[in-house]
């Protein structure tokens, strides 16, 4: 298997690798004392150009679990591009950090701190990708359905950067996967050519349709919020086009389908309610706690 160098997006991995990562994760969650001085002597830049709980906070603490120590750097330093150019943001961290775990606006920022850097750079979230909340996601379902290639997933909302990373994970590990978006809001083509490619050799099955209906009998269903962070639009006319894509009760029974899933956060009452949220079937806590144990088999893997 070739060594994991950096995680800037799940297609430049192979199912094998993605396969071992979620297998890792599983082996930390149960025996974190094992894993304990992975990361000892090393220090990791936390740079972050969006606000967030989730990524921040499972990072941070993650990378404490593993012996390692966590630099945070937000827009309070200068926005990057601003101050001082990326490649000279990328060449000074890599002088004193280990690896850079960046969560930016744009995938093209992450690119150019990897190659000025040449430390690892880890996607916690950019305009195209979300890759370790997807290996979070992956490996919730893993512990409820084992093997992930007979499990059906359905994605309903806007085709974002969640959307693009859950795709390709499904494609790799030879899922099915159906995406339900309104009209005009349906994944990055050259995202979906990928995915479609990587579906031919795992056997996976992508279906995009515009009707909700489609997701019926999916083992899960997934949502996000209707704009993503950042999103310019008019929030009226958005509400009107994606409220017929919340997800309720009233769809959860009359699709059949087993559990519910977001990457947070949500907004209650306009993609999901909160009966729904709230609910038994819900795993939204299972997804978040699995943020740092996916993103820490991440960690050992890049160091291992």
């Amino acid at each position: 298997m070739s060594k994991l160098t950096q995680l800037l997006c799940l297609a430049d991995l192979s199912q094998e690798q993605v396969t071992n990562l979620l297998d890792l994760a599983l082996e930390i969650k149960r025996d974190p004392d094992r894993f304990s001085t992975a990361l000892k002597g090393r220090s990791i830049a936390l740079l972050f150009e969006k606000p967030s709980l989730r990524t921040r906070v499972s990072f941070d603490v993650g990378i404490h679990k593993l012996g390692g120590h966590s630099v945070y750097l937000d827009q309070q330093n200068g926005a990057l591009g601003v101050r001082e150019s990326v490649e000279d943001f990328g060449s000074n961290l890599a002088c004193w950090t280990d690896a850079i775990v960046a969560r930016v606006y744009s995938q093209k920022t992450l690119v150019q701190l990897a190659h000025s850097s040449k430390k690892p750079v880890v996607n916690a979230l950019s305009d195209l990708y979300h890759p370790c909340q997807a290996l979070a996601d992956l490996l919730t379902l893993k512990e409820h359905y084992g093997d992930l290639s007979k499990v059906h997933l359905a994605f309903v909302g806007d085709g974002n950067n969640v959307c693009h990373s859950l795709m390709l994970g499904a494609a790799i590990l030879g899922m099915t996967l159906t995406v339900v978006t309104p009209q005009g809001f349906g994944p990055d083509a050259h995202v979906l050519l990928k995915a479609q490619a990587l579906a031919e050799q795992s056997g996976a099955k992508l279906t995009l349709s515009q009707h909700v209906s489609a997701a019926a009998g999916a083992d899960a269903i997934y949502t996000d919020t209707w704009l993503s962070m950042g999103g310019r639009a008019d929030p009226a006319l958005i509400e009107k086009l994606f409220a017929p894509y919340q997800i309720n009760t009233a769809v959860m029974q009359r699709l059949a389908v087993k559990h519910f899933m977001h990457c947070l956060p949500a907004h209650r009452g306009q993609e999901v309610t909160s009966e729904v949220l709230d609910s038994d079937c819900s795993l939204v806590l299972q997804q978040a706690e699995n943020r740092m144990h996916a993103q820490n088999a991440v960690l050992v893997s890049l160091f291992s």
